[in-house]
């Protein structure tokens, strides 16, 4: 498996990956209703780095990473993760390379500013990857299937 910088053909596969997830609705705080021109644009934005995990010539898995704020937070990384199934280590890959590529880049930390509690297999990747829970967010999550449920405030040194 190879991870490697997104370009601009790998689109259509970063769709295919992105879509389902965002249509869930059960992980991410995005419009389920995007369309593929704006989710592909939300992934890919010009303040991101995208990258894709590639075998064999097939794009599986995807991943940006950006710089949380501006100005004096521009120092600690964010990144976004979609990465479907669990327990074939592709998660596990693209997690560690996005924290040597924020080391790469600069970045002294890396946040993720809002895990949904619910979601089991990211909380525990972040923190088997060193990531501590540093807040909960009350109901700040309505989850399709689950109601109103909690998410988190992820964070660690680099």
């Amino acid at each position: 498996m190879e991870i490697r910088p997104a370009r601009a053909s790998d689109h259509p596969a970063i769709v295919r990956i992105i879509l389902p997830t965002i249509r869930a609705g059960e992980t991410y705080a995005l419009d389920p209703g995007l369309s593929e021109a704006e989710a592909v644009a939300y992934w890919t934005g010009a303040d991101r780095e995208t990258f894709v995990a590639e075998q064999d010539g097939v794009v599986l898995r995807t991943y940006y990473l950006r710089a949380n704020q501006a100005g004096g937070g521009a120092h600690v990384a964010n990144c976004g993760f979609m990465t479907g199934a669990a327990g074939r280590g592709i998660g596990r890959a693209m997690g560690e390379h996005a924290l040597d590529r924020a080391r790469e880049r600069g970045f002294s930390a890396m946040q993720f500013n809002f895990v949904v509690s619910t979601n089991q297999h990211a909380v525990k990747l972040w923190r088997s990857l060193g990531f501590a829970e540093v807040g909960r967010l009350p109901g700040a999550f309505r989850h399709p299937g689950l109601g109103v449920v909690d998410a988190l405030v992820m964070f660690r040194t680099l």
